[in-house]
């Protein structure tokens, strides 16, 4: 009585975990009887009929032998248990069929009783020791409850061992999963990954779609975009999830997206992925997920790294966003620019597109008048407009403040219709604004080099347009950009020419009209290239000017010729004045002052014999700005002239404002002197001018006797020209001033 009891119990004792499949149904525990009597087979089934393990019913599979069993197991191997029969065709067919089971099929899952009519023939304790097996039981002692207590060992350890399996095989996917989603950048990529992983992980079709919700606006579900679909979902694409035309569908998403979770129906499931930014995310699945215990835990884990993953991918998609997208008018920037014509570049098209820089006219002043967020607001309306026109067939991006370009097929982007952009004013918080743009053109066919060398050409063709007039448009061509390249390579060498010290000065005398003498010197700036060519100033000053480098070699041209001027008054030539150019960027220096009365204090020399010259043009257009650095450097005793003087006659007005001592009439006016007496009124007026002024008057380029003897008899001052002396090293001024004495001298004893 005590043992059956005891065989009761153990009937009881089965736990309360069910094997499922993944969408929840109870699958029978499938169980196979190997033995060459038949009588077993009988009698088994028939005690273990309406028997469940565990919660399920139990499945019955069949083999009269061991070779039987052999090609049954390698179609089916989805077998909890095996009871075996030790001895059937030969006396250890059913060990043999272990070691098959174990090495050759890999079961190792699968539980395995051997049950047996004549222990002898194989030891009990040798056969669990020697052999992967779950029990060892005498046919005579399999009663019914006992044997139903060996099969519900054996099916719980299966279970078990299952499980452990199935989820450290779940875990592998996860992670394999994951790190190929977490491979794949930008958010619809990722989202299609996840639509094939997921559907993979589960074993459903890839039948669904994802959305993601806008970012800073609501959570309910219409402000969802639909960024990755698949199978008959895949028109959806882009659509908001309020355009959706399934009902159904549109209200799980936006019940899993208001709520938070996930949604699992009869007909289909809803996955919720959470993001700290609010950009969550739910993935449709067109199929039921009714999943066991163990499957709703690999489940969370999957969804748990994918909403890591899916914030990852976001702050890559705004790293990507705020790299290549101008956060103003959300159009792309320079960056990405120029990665789109590196791409063409590199293509068999190239010579179908063109490049546009539009510049909007005065947009810097409106900005200043009218405010910076009413400029902002008309950058994005030119932005919006610019879209509008071109954007369904080219590239637009905003590159500066008031710059942006467009990109596309020659054809599309003619003047005509670039201009007609601008023909409509922009309306602005209720005003409306007529703008203008100015336009650079480069032909993608004439451009050489990479995306950022074609940008730079059309920047070049932008800036001639601007400088002839607003609201015009320029074509690049080669010969610009050759004569870019070309001042890029002279400003490269300038600087390896300062810093090999290449540069140096000429001295050119100034001789007076009326007497002969020379009366003062102006230092002229020359370069020696590293073949002994002279680079003419007239190609490497307005380069050293616009680079900046002006600073560094006037503040050198100025020290060095007051040391000159002071190691002349040392050999006995007193009284000769210096003249030294300078330009408005020096002027501009906050230093240039100090500069000035360093090089004077350091040389020793008489401040009243330097004389600083400016350019006319520079005279006339900066005169407001010039008038007090001037004025500092006149209290120091230094003269000022105006050079080129008559190149810009259309203004005499900046006379009034500069106080200045010399004007130097420009050698335009003195080449014809001799030979058309129109040519001798400019040069009439500026002097009679310059005398009411109480001004002297210089006259540049004098190269014949005739032209002295005219500016003579005009009373003009003083001359500097060829038919005195062309401009000279210092060592070869001195002995020039020498033989001019002396010739001086002879012509007075004369």
């Amino acid at each position: 009585m005590v043992a059956q009891t005891q065989d009761q119990d153990e009937l009881e004792f089965a736990g309360d975990a069910v094997e499922e499949d993944r969408r929840g149904n109870r699958r029978p525990w499938r169980i196979l009887i190997v033995d060459d009597d038949p009588d077993v087979h009988t009698t088994t089934t028939f005690a273990l009929r309406n028997a469940e393990i565990l919660g399920c019913p139990l499945a019955f599979l069949h083999a009269d032998s061991a070779s039987q069993a052999r090609e049954l197991l390698k179609r089916d191997q989805e077998i909890a248990v095996i009871l075996l029969d030790v001895v059937m065709e030969q006396e250890d067919s059913g060990l043999q069929l272990v070691r098959f089971i174990r090495d050759e099929l890999g079961m190792s899952e699968t539980r395995i009783i051997l049950r047996t009519g004549q222990p002898g023939y194989a030891p009990e304790m040798d056969a669990i020791r020697d052999y992967d097996i779950n029990d060892y039981k005498t046919k005579s002692e399999l009663t019914r409850n006992r044997l139903y207590t060996a099969l519900t060992a054996a099916v719980r350890s299966y279970h078990q061992i299952r499980t452990i399996n199935q989820s450290r095989r779940g875990l592998d996917l996860i992670v394999r999963a994951s790190g190929e989603l977490l491979a794949l950048s930008g958010i619809r990529s990722f989202a299609a990954g996840v639509i094939t992983q997921m559907s993979s992980l589960l074993g459903v079709a890839p039948e669904g779609l994802i959305c993601v919700q806008r970012p800073q606006e609501g959570s309910r579900g219409e402000d969802a975009l639909v960024i990755a679909a698949a199978g008959r979902y895949t028109p959806l694409i882009n659509q908001s999830l309020g355009e959706i035309g399934d009902t159904g569908v549109r209200a799980s998403i936006e019940r899993c997206l208001d709520e938070g979770r996930h949604i699992f129906t009869p007909d289909h499931s809803v996955l919720f992925f959470g993001s700290r930014s609010q950009r969550n995310m739910a993935a449709y699945l067109d199929a039921p997920l009714q999943l066991d215990a163990d499957w709703q835990q690999l489940l969370e884990v999957f969804c748990a790294n994918i909403a890591i993953g899916l914030e990852n991918t976001l702050l890559f998609s705004r790293l990507q966003d705020f790299a290549y997208l101008d956060t103003l008018t959300g159009l792309p920037n320079r960056r990405s620019l120029i990665n789109s014509l590196d791409d063409i570049l590199l293509g068999s098209e190239r010579g179908r597109y063109t490049l546009v820089l539009m510049d909007l006219d005065g947009f810097a002043e409106t900005n200043d008048a009218i405010g910076h967020k009413f400029g902002d607001a008309l950058l994005r309306a030119v932005a919006q407009r610019l879209r509008n026109l071109f954007g369904n067939h080219c590239t637009i991006a905003h590159l500066s403040a008031d710059t942006f370009a467009v990109l596309g097929y020659i054809e599309l982007l003619l003047p005509a219709s670039l201009q007609a952009a601008f023909r409509d004013a922009f309306v602005i918080d209720g005003q409306e604004l007529m703008v203008g743009a100015s336009m650079g053109i480069a032909h993608l066919i004439d451009v050489e080099g990479n995306g950022a060398e074609a940008l730079k050409d059309a920047y070049l063709a932008l800036r001639r347009a601007k400088l002839h007039a607003r609201g015009e448009y320029m074509f690049f061509t080669r010969d610009m950009g050759a004569e870019t390249r070309e001042r890029s390579r002279l400003l490269q060498a300038l600087r390896l020419a300062t810093e090999r010290q290449r540069l140096f000065l000429c001295y050119q005398p100034q001789i007076n009209l009326q007497n002969g003498k020379v009366i003062g010197i102006e230092a002229l700036l020359r370069w020696r290239a590293e073949d002994g060519r002279l680079i003419e100033p007239a190609r490497f000053i307005p380069i050293a000017e616009h680079s900046g480098m002006i600073v560094g070699i006037g503040e050198w041209v100025m020290r060095t010729a007051c040391f000159q001027q002071a190691e002349l008054a040392r050999q006995g030539f007193t009284g000769l004045s210096m003249a030294i150019n300078i330009s408005v960027g020096q002027l501009r220096h906050p230093h240039f002052l100090a500069s000035l009365q360093s090089a004077l204090h350091d040389s020793g020399v008489d401040p009243t014999l330097i004389e600083l010259e400016v350019t006319e043009s520079i005279a006339m257009g900066e005169a407001d700005f010039l008038a007090r650095p001037l004025e500092a450097v006149r209290a120091l005793g230094v003269k000022v002239a105006v050079d080129d003087f008559g190149t810009g006659f259309s203004s005499l007005s900046y006379l009034q404002r500069l106080q200045v001592d010399r004007l130097k009439i420009d050698r335009s006016f003195i080449a014809d002197l001799e030979h058309d007496e129109r040519a001798q009124r400019i040069p009439e007026l500026v002097i009679q001018l310059a005398h009411r002024l109480g001004l002297h008057v210089l006259a540049e380029g004098v190269e014949t006797p005739e032209q002295a003897r005219l500016l003579t008899d005009l009373a003009c001052d003083e001359a500097q020209g060829y038919l005195y002396a062309r401009p000279m090293e210092s060592h070869l001024l001195v002995n020039w001033l020498h033989q001019h004495q002396q010739g001086n001298r002879h012509g007075e004893r004369r």
